[in-house]
């Protein structure tokens, strides 16, 4: 079997320019065909990644596709900039991987996670993610964003009412009126004030979550290493269950937050390799490791870095927010896996702007999701969706 053309594709949604899922379609001389996506599909930076994916393309044309570990070795070390990169070319690399795995599952005619090793478990706890975007239908952008206290308990309510027993927000993204806070003043020693704010919005969610119900606390990078200590001093007082990118990681800050907070720390979004990944782990300092196979290299390097993790002790959430393609491939190495936690919902998720868009847009049920059986990954990007791409590249 060998690659014959790569399609690269960059889909629209109804928030475009910010959320725009780049995908690719390997095709086979057998006519087996694999999906896979990058990563940096919201932010700035995703007409890097497309452009990572095509060129990436060129290098794998005529190779056999079952030689997944082959062709990762090859995008990695052949490029120059593939040797400790960062997201655009682990974007691009996840992408090819996702749909190499996704046409080698197809071949075998087996789920994908039983050519990781079988599941273990055929049900994942789930958390809903990111409340302080809100928590509404599912199919709806028009979501509550919480910014007082009362606000942010509203849309914890709703979504333990669907039977969720863990939660995520940020507390710090607005300040009282619902301006969004800048760097300015997010970073250094966080005043009274600012405390006061982030406390009141967690009492809240915590009196509406209950004792039973696991909150993470989400930060995006947003404060420093000192206003980080302040904030998981909070964290401690409401039983928060990790403390979710606290600063901008590097070793030598977070080793100064762990060391003055029992908060767990939870990161990895922003890490892109088994490389980047080992001094964490050999330093203690993730409890929650959070690899995004969206840009982190695809199933193949994740798999790698669930592996380490697992050696140290520490916990795996696969970071999930991407289009429903990048849900069904977390499931499928979550449930293999024996350090898993936790499967991330991200609200993006039950936007419209992932309708459309793939076969499937699975969704948990009372809290869980259960793990697709179809050859593959078990999901696909829509022809029609391919066929309104707002960037569009055939390599062959």
């Amino acid at each position: 079997m060998k690659i014959t053309k790569v399609e690269v594709f960059r889909l629209p949604t109804a928030k475009s320019k910010m959320n725009s899922p780049i995908g690719c379609r390997i095709h086979t001389d057998t006519g087996i065909r694999g999906d896979g996506e990058a990563g940096m599909a919201y932010g700035v930076g995703g007409s890097a990644a497309f452009g990572m994916v095509c060129d990436l393309a060129e290098l794998i044309i005529g190779m056999d596709p079952l030689q997944t570990e082959l062709i990762w070795e090859s995008m990695y070390k052949k490029t120059f900039w593939g040797q400790n990169g960062g997201p655009v070319v682990f974007s691009g690399i996840a992408a090819i991987d996702v749909a190499l795995w996704d046409i080698k599952g197809k071949y075998f005619n087996v789920p994908v996670y039983q050519l990781l090793g079988g599941k273990m478990r055929d049900k994942l706890r789930t958390y809903a993610s990111q409340l302080q975007f809100g928590w509404g239908q599912v199919g709806v952008s028009e979501h509550l964003w919480a910014v007082k206290p009362e606000d942010y308990a509203h849309n914890v309510k709703l979504a333990v009412a669907e039977g969720f027993d863990a939660v995520k927000i940020d507390f710090f993204d607005r300040d009282e009126e619902g301006k969004p806070l800048s760097f300015l003043d997010t970073t250094g020693f966080l005043t009274p004030s600012q405390l006061k704010m982030v406390e009141a919005r967690m009492k809240a969610s915590r009196e509406a979550a209950g004792d039973d119900v696991d909150i993470i606390m989400e930060n995006h990078s947003y404060p420093d290493a000192l206003g980080a200590v302040q904030l998981g001093k909070l964290a401690e007082k409401y039983h928060i269950l990790a403390f979710e990118e606290p600063n901008t990681p590097t070793t030598q800050t977070v080793e100064y937050i762990a060391k003055y907070i029992s908060v767990p720390i939870a990161n990895g979004e922003r890490l892109f390799s088994r490389w980047q990944y080992a001094d964490y782990f050999k330093r203690n300092l993730l409890q929650l490791a959070q690899p995004d196979i969206g840009n982190c290299g695809g199933i193949s390097e994740v798999k790698k870095i669930c592996d380490m993790a697992h050696a140290f002790d520490a916990g795996i959430q696969i970071h999930v927010a991407g289009s429903p393609l990048t849900t069904n491939a977390a499931l499928h190495l979550e449930c293999v896996i024996p350090n898993f936690v936790i499967h991330e919902h991200h609200t993006c998720n039950r936007m419209d702007t992932c309708l459309n868009l793939t076969k499937y847009n699975l969704q948990p049920e009372n809290g869980y999701f259960t793990v697709p059986d179809l050859p593959g990954i078990g999901n696909e990007f829509l022809q029609e969706a391919i066929d309104k791409a707002i960037l569009y590249k055939v390599v062959e």
